[in-house]
């Protein structure tokens, strides 16, 4: 287990950067694997579902728990994309984001990135997929940003 937990943080620190496997994976996490392959495949804590570990590239998708527990701990998160306040209801709602929304988006974002879409009260709306870079997305008015995989009104 000790071994996985270290693998597990290793990665998260590679995807969304330093300091976050330690804050998004703690130490009584319950680690799930594939009855198939027996590779790691969910991680939850206390029962909620943090993170699953996609089989064709080795890189986590975040849920709703995950992404606040990611905001809420790290200072400096690189993967977040921050849209205007008029439209974090539709955002939360499980709709896409789309780039004349946005308002701030973390510097290393780039295209296939997983990201954690933000209200500008840095309140966790989303999770999804980054479409575009960071410069992309803070100067075209058109076009999808962020793919949404689950808003946190589809969560509860």
């Amino acid at each position: 287990m000790e071994g996985e937990l270290r693998r597990i943080r290793g990665m998260a620190d590679y995807q969304f950067g330093p300091g976050c496997g330690m804050a998004l994976f703690p130490d009584d996490v319950t680690i799930t694997h594939s009855r198939n392959t027996g590779r790691i495949r969910h991680v939850h804590l206390d029962g909620a579902l943090l993170a699953t570990l996609r089989p064709m590239d080795g890189l986590f998708t975040l849920t709703i728990a995950g992404a606040e527990r990611l905001v809420s701990k790290v200072v400096d998160l690189g993967c977040t994309v921050t849209v205007m306040g008029e439209v974090a209801e539709f955002v939360a709602q499980g709709r896409n984001v789309f780039a004349k929304h946005v308002i701030d988006a973390g510097e290393e974002v780039r295209p296939g990135d997983e990201v954690a879409v933000l209200d500008p009260t840095r309140s966790v709306l989303a999770v999804g997929r980054a479409l575009l870079n960071r410069e992309e997305m803070l100067a075209f008015d058109v076009g999808v940003a962020v793919r949404v995989r689950r808003g946190r009104s589809r969560h509860r």
